[in-house]
């Protein structure tokens, strides 16, 4: 399929780029030294052959990324589940717009559960520059089926960036039956208060045909639910928090980011469960005839109720607002052992934050909310 020019910056290697960026890959020796740590049981030369017989990004997402994240979900979680029957054709190609967790396994997981449940194809990811620190992860991302999402751009620069990613998703979707996945927000909501930014959708709105509602039908947006039992980065979470408070100007640097990254892929999960909603196709178009500003302010709404409808809950979500508020009113849903559990977890989660003048009180705060979050939206989704 001829890809147009404009997109080249941005978009997933194709095919006939595959072969050259693999030999680029596997003789970049920061590379090298990663996949001795990420894969210390497979040689070199091993990657090498099983990558250079993949034809296709897909294939090296079955003959690589797949395996290591079904071993990411036995070491580092309790089971990963997928319930993907809001779809009933799993041969169009969808938007998922999901909150957002995890900076790497929010996407791949997605991929691993559209593989076992029988979609003939993953997705493509939205992914911000900022997180492409190396050019060997730039490289590897692309590889992996990830467009770039540019940031750290002037204001008439982001606008022709959004233009263009917005036809590029267009296209994706519509001319190369790929699915496309696109986080709710820009970055991770580090309260878990997980709201749609109107921003997003008019960015998706940008490069379709036809009126707005037009525009965003022909993405096929199905909302999807993350509900991870604990978050490793609970604590770097709170940590950034409080930076924030107390330094000025506060920023994550590149570093933080990679510590991220790593806390996220490694660190415990507990039990995880991705939820799909259905296509709001037949949502959209009931909103046919408002201004174009309310337009985007109702579909947001209308994500974020599916995604909070369709979040499992877990002990510690309705432990948090118990510990939050001093009350027992969520009792019903946890044990006294889950209790002692979830305390004992958020102990050892405030004792990993090492920073001056650490406010454990707020710390604690920002952790509860966190868990918190996710059933109080539950909840309020339900009663709707």
């Amino acid at each position: 399929m001829k890809i147009p020019a404009e997109f080249d910056e941005i978009r997933p290697y194709s095919p006939e780029e595959l072969p050259q960026i693999f030999e680029e890959l596997l003789s970049d020796k920061d590379f090298q030294e990663i996949i001795k740590k990420v894969l210390p049981d497979t040689p070199l030369e091993a990657l090498a052959y099983t990558l250079r017989k993949c034809k296709t990004n897909l294939d090296v997402q079955k003959s690589i990324f797949y395996g290591l994240l079904h071993d990411i979900i036995k070491k580092c979680s309790d089971g990963f589940s997928f319930d993907s029957s809001n779809i009933s054709d799993k041969n169009k190609s969808y938007t998922f717009i999901s909150n957002h967790r995890d900076i790497v396994l929010d996407s791949g997981f997605l991929s691993v559960g559209l593989i076992d449940n029988g979609f003939p194809t993953t997705v493509e990811i939205a992914i911000g520059d900022n997180l492409l620190i190396y050019p060997w992860i730039k490289k590897l991302v692309r590889v992996n089926k990830a467009f770039i999402v540019q940031r750290a751009l002037s204001m008439r620069q982001m606008l022709e960036s959004s233009a263009r990613m917005s036809k590029y998703i267009h296209f994706a979707v519509t001319q190369k039956q790929e699915n496309i996945w696109i986080a709710q927000r820009e970055g991770r909501a580090k309260d878990s208060n997980d709201r749609t930014q109107d921003s997003v959708l008019k960015m998706l709105a940008m490069g379709g045909n036809g009126d707005v509602i037009d525009s965003l039908k022909e993405l096929n947006i199905v909302p999807l639910s993350l509900s991870y039992e604990y978050d490793p980065c609970d604590f770097l979470k709170a940590q950034e928090m409080q930076m924030k408070r107390d330094v000025e100007g506060f920023k994550k640097s590149q570093k933080d980011d990679l510590i991220n990254m790593q806390t996220g892929i490694f660190g415990y999960k507990g039990k995880i469960h991705f939820q799909t909603g259905p296509c709001i196709n037949d949502e959209l178009e009931t909103l046919r005839g408002l201004p174009k500003t309310e337009i985007f302010t109702r579909v947001s709404e209308i994500i974020d109720h599916h995604i909070h409808r369709n979040y499992r809950l877990y002990p510690a979500n309705y432990i948090a607002c118990d510990m939050l508020d001093g009350s027992m009113s969520m009792t019903e849903h946890y044990t006294a052992e889950d209790k002692a559990k979830f305390e004992a977890y958020l102990e050892k989660k405030i004792s990993l934050i090492d920073i001056q003048n650490k406010d454990i009180a707020f710390l604690k705060k920002c952790i509860l909310t966190m868990y918190a979050n996710p059933a109080i939206n539950h909840i309020q989704a339900i009663k709707e």
